[in-house]
């Protein structure tokens, strides 16, 4: 399976939790994945994700943009080209902190929720 994943069309969160984000799941299940699941996050300038934590180890790409990461207490800064490994149960979080489309690809185990 080869495809663009601007193709996916993706869910948007924009609430107090989660602001500005386009979230693609753009291989998971229905494309018969059957131990990770690929999903891709565009953060819009001053969007975030929520702050939260879980059991699993995700890993993170970062491929455009400039944002912080919240993780161990601290915030700490991301720019295009970082590799994210985020532990299981670190309480984490993802902010755009430039003024333009903050790209990442996130990698979870299939037992997690592909969103």
């Amino acid at each position: 399976m080869i495809r663009q994943f601007t193709d996916v069309e993706p869910t948007h969160f924009d609430n107090e939790q989660a602001k500005g984000v386009a979230a693609r799941v753009v291989i998971g299940k229905k494309e018969g994945a059957e131990n990770f699941f690929m999903r891709v996050f565009q953060i819009a300038p001053g969007g975030h994700t929520p702050r939260h934590s879980h059991d699993w180890e995700h890993e993170m790409f970062i491929h455009s943009g400039e944002g912080e990461l919240y993780i161990n207490g601290q915030w700490a800064p991301l720019k295009a080209g970082n590799v994210v490994l985020v532990p299981g149960n670190e309480e984490h979080q993802i902010k755009n902190v430039s003024g333009e489309s903050f790209t990442m690809v996130c990698l979870v185990p299939s037992k997690a929720p592909e969103l």
